[in-house]
């Protein structure tokens, strides 16, 4: 056979191969493999088909076994995570609509995403991360304006009423603020043109969405750009997923390729039935399909906070990420699975039961 016939043909089983495994369903965890490694397991054994790594936890030597053991490498990047950065660069800090500094929201810290700075800041961490580390695909987080939504009552302070954001909201609405103290003129905007706000401020993070899947698809043409997300509908809590976090479907719907709920449901003081109801929900909002774009892999949770889950209560809540249009699940985090050998079991049953 001619060499260029045998590049072709070649090519084309490769196309294939990518292509089985863009249909293949994600049997997936979070968190490093080495809590799994240690004992001595590994990824293929326990049906695990994909691992979600904080970028910043990454490494070749995780890359490479995971490879060997026929896994998929996706990184995690903290898209609006300001902690360790504001401290040092108070012009990035979200100002309230009194015109003070926003407390921290809990364990999180967020960041005004209008800071130009800390955007190339992000932008040169991602560029950097893609030329190091060959992965599958980047998994945006604290993806939303300062506030924390991982909690039974959540924090939803209202920003940024910084001058940059003042002005960029005028500049891009046309509108005209009238002077006065930050009180008077967040006053001013939520009463006149609450609407023209919220839909200025969604359209910051989908821009920011954008840019870094731009970067991703320069450096790594055809990786996966997914995103971890508020999993609230539109009417929960006054709709502050839209209103308060920026996070609006149906713009990022059109930039993202997978989205994946964070279904933490104790952590969140939810039943693990929710877990279903709500991804029934969003499939059915998102008109989610199997083997269409964008897909849905929720995460679900693992971890022992606030109170234990039991390896049955972890297999159920597993079934209930793989229902509705779901085609794909992960768990949060490895650690917690690996830390009881009853969870183990449960994730290695339910991913070596799953269909590819």
């Amino acid at each position: 056979m001619k060499p260029v016939y045998t590049l072709i043909i070649g090519l084309l089983l490769l196309s294939q191969s990518h292509e089985q495994e863009k249909r293949t369903n994600v049997k997936g965890i979070y968190g490093s493999p080495a809590p799994f490694w240690d004992q001595g397991l590994n990824l293929d054994d326990l049906g695990v088909n994909a691992i979600f790594v904080h970028g910043a936890s990454l490494s070749q030597g995780i890359l490479d076994r995971a490879r060997t053991e026929r896994a998929r490498v996706f990184a995690e990047f903290p898209m609006l995570n300001g902690k360790g950065y504001v401290e040092n660069h108070p012009e990035a800090w979200p100002i309230n609509e009194t015109g003070e500094k926003a407390a921290s929201a809990s364990w999180f810290m967020g960041v005004c995403p209008t800071d130009h700075d800390f955007r190339r800041h992000r932008a040169e961490q991602l560029r950097k991360l893609l030329l190091t580390f060959q992965v599958d695909g980047v998994w945006i987080d604290y993806v939303h304006w300062h506030a924390q939504f991982e909690e039974p009552e959540p924090i939803l302070p209202e920003t940024c009423f910084c001058e940059r954001c003042l002005a960029e909201f005028q500049a891009a609405t046309h509108l005209h603020i009238p002077g006065g103290k930050t009180s008077e003129k967040s006053a001013w905007i939520l009463l006149h043109h609450d609407r023209e706000w919220r839909d200025w401020r969604c359209s910051v993070i989908a821009d920011w969405a954008r840019q870094l899947k731009a970067i991703l698809h320069q450096e790594r043409p055809g990786a996966l750009f997914g995103m971890f997300h508020c999993p609230w509908n539109d009417e929960e809590f006054n709709g502050a997923r839209r209103r308060i976090l920026g996070i609006d479907y149906d713009t990022l719907k059109s930039v993202v390729d997978v989205f994946s709920p964070m279904l933490y449901h104790r952590r969140m003081g939810r039943s693990p039935e929710w877990v279903k109801e709500n991804l029934e929900w969003f499939c059915k909002r998102l008109d989610a399909r199997p083997g269409e774009v964008p897909a849905v892999w929720p995460i679900v949770q693992a971890y022992d906070d606030p109170v234990p889950i039991s390896p049955e209560e972890f297999e159920k809540v597993l079934s209930y990420g793989l229902s509705a249009g779901s085609t794909g699940v992960m768990m949060f985090t490895s650690v917690a699975v690996a830390a009881n050998a009853g969870k183990i079991e449960t994730m290695k049953r339910f991913y070596s039961g799953m269909r590819n």
